[in-house]
């Protein structure tokens, strides 16, 4: 779910997320290694361990054969000529040790049942959160809104499982969950934008040829920083590997990261951050009573707030210091009747509020913080002095529940894992490499990632590619109208752009984390599939 790099290059994990969103400031207590810890040097070698189950979705049965396993990756350019005797005592070329846990409906002929890739982000996220809280069989059930009491943990059988729908594969990028990475410069082979998609292209083709899936239906599902390497991986499928996907479907979506509302100040001159999340403060101030004569329609709301983010408010930033007073005071009073802030804290700010200030200020003096991830979440402020908020109260809420139920159910139930750590997420974003090369261009590019050109090459390569964004009001790591714009900005063929539907939940960064919000998105999602799956369904 999560996104993990630091704000000031933004993209969660949080749990997921946070899959590719900065993580404020760290703490004391959370110094990152500079080197992730590798493997020893020894060669992995691909595993499966077999188990079968049963679900029950829409009042139907599903029973389904499940593989919890690894297969061997290796990064771009790798040689599999076998080391020769004067490699003797060097270190081996780098190799990635991926992953999964796949869910077959039994009995059912591979070309007649999609197939979905399932991932988180971070990056440095593995895919827990999708697993055990959106699509799996099994589900942890957290608080909605509040912090999840310590175990024991309530894991229920999914009734929002996606297998009547698609069968599934939870895939754990390099070194997260238990994929595990190793050989020469390692780190550098697997921990980059490029890098990591590549990885999981190969990951895929890998998987469709060992289970004969070629021929069935394929989908991408990524969460968060996910939905970035959804947009690289597409590209790579379809222009290296001559793969065609039915669909990409992404979740808390964010493409360009100079867009994030993750420390814009640092990157003066660049006003869509703030224009951008405008629309998400305005529907947490909603949720939590701050806002003068509120409306009771949000989306009436809502849609109100967009036009003004990107007119009037828009103009104002565009004018930088030539913004006259009295026009300045006028938008300082129309952002306090959409985010509850106090006029002169935002005229302190010279109209512009990042993700973090909001967060701290939005409660007023009760030391109390809202949610990044999920923003109907708050707890207590960790220090009442500070500018931006410290933590995540969402983060903090739920993560214990997933990280135990997973480890329990993948050891006592996929018969997997016995011995082994698992990583939930691990703190990359010091080595991370986000430089990315976008389709055309030469090199990598020195600036903030931007896979929007990627996505755009995958449909403009494929034209009958459908892409499904699914979005939460409150999510303050990747915000819902960020991800609107970005696909209207995409340069693709006008045409081309009724191959994209937008679906919104009264939710968070983590949708599924409201109940409510998770029948709605599998509902959504497996219409989504059933519509493009090209299988003639009755």
């Amino acid at each position: 779910m999560r996104i993990s790099i630091p704000r000031i290059i933004t993209l969660a994990v949080i749990v997921p997320i946070l899959q590719m969103t900065p993580v404020r400031a760290q703490t004391k207590e959370e110094k990152p290694a500079t080197k992730p810890e590798a493997a020893k040097f020894e060669r992995f070698k691909p595993e499966q361990v077999a188990s079968k189950g049963s679900v029950t979705v829409g009042g139907h049965v599903i029973d389904y054969d499940a593989y919890a396993g690894t297969i061997i990756v290796h990064p771009k350019g790798w040689n599999d000529v076998p080391e020769s005797s004067d490699d003797a005592g060097k270190k081996p070329q780098a190799e990635a040790s991926m992953f999964y846990v796949a869910y077959f409906k039994t009995g059912e002929k591979a070309a007649a049942r999609p197939l979905t890739f399932l991932y988180n982000g971070g990056p440095g996220s593995s895919t827990i959160w999708l697993h055990m809280g959106a699509f799996g069989p099994r589900r942890v059930v957290t608080s909605d809104n509040s912090h999840t009491p310590a175990a024991p943990y309530r894991v229920v059988d999914n009734s929002e499982c996606l297998l009547d729908a698609s069968d599934l594969v939870f895939v754990d990028a390099p070194g997260t969950g238990f994929s595990r990475i190793t050989g020469k410069d390692a780190v550098k082979a697997f921990f980059g934008v490029d890098e990591d998609a590549y990885a999981f292209g190969d990951f895929i083709v890998q998987f469709l040829t060992k289970y004969g899936r070629w021929n069935s239906p394929k989908y991408l599902f990524g969460e968060s920083y996910g939905t970035t390497r959804s947009a690289v991986l597409a590209n790579v499928l379809e222009t290296q590997r001559d793969t065609d996907l039915n669909g990409v479907m992404l979740l808390s979506q964010i493409l360009n990261f100079d867009m994030s509302a993750d420390e814009p100040q640092y990157n003066p001159g660049v006003e869509l951050p703030y224009q951008l999340a405008l629309p998400t403060y305005a529907a947490t101030a909603w949720y939590h009573h701050k806002l003068p004569n509120a409306p009771s329609d949000l989306a009436a709301l809502l849609e109100e707030v967009e036009h003004f983010a990107m007119t009037d408010y828009a103009e104002a930033l565009a004018a930088g210091s030539t913004l006259p007073a009295d026009q300045r005071h006028a938008i300082a009073e129309k952002l306090h009747q959409y985010t509850g802030l106090p006029v002169a804290y935002i005229e302190k700010a010279d109209l512009r509020i990042n993700g973090g200030e909001f967060e701290k200020t939005l409660m007023g003096e009760d030391d109390t913080t809202t949610g990044r991830l999920d923003t109907r979440f708050s707890g207590p402020t960790l220090d009442p002095l500070s500018k931006e908020a410290g933590y995540d109260p969402q983060s903090a809420a739920i993560s214990s529940a997933y990280v135990a139920a997973f480890n329990d159910y993948v050891r006592k139930d996929l018969k997997y894992g016995a011995d082994l750590e698992y990583k939930p997420e691990i703190r990359i974003w010091r080595v991370w490499n986000s430089k990315h090369q976008p389709p055309g261009a030469h090199q990598p590019m020195p600036q903030a990632a931007n896979v929007m050109p990627d996505l755009a090459n995958a449909m403009k390569q494929n034209p009958t590619l459908k892409v499904l964004l699914n979005a939460g009001y409150f999510d303050l790591a990747t915000p819902f109208f960020e991800g609107v714009y970005e696909m209207h900005h995409l340069p693709i063929p006008a045409k081309l752009q009724d191959n994209i539907e937008f679906k919104f939940y009264k939710s968070g960064h983590m949708v599924y984390a409201h109940e409510e919000s998770l029948k709605e998105l599998h509902d959504n999602v497996a219409a989504f599939i059933r519509k493009t799956d090209n299988l003639k369904n009755p």
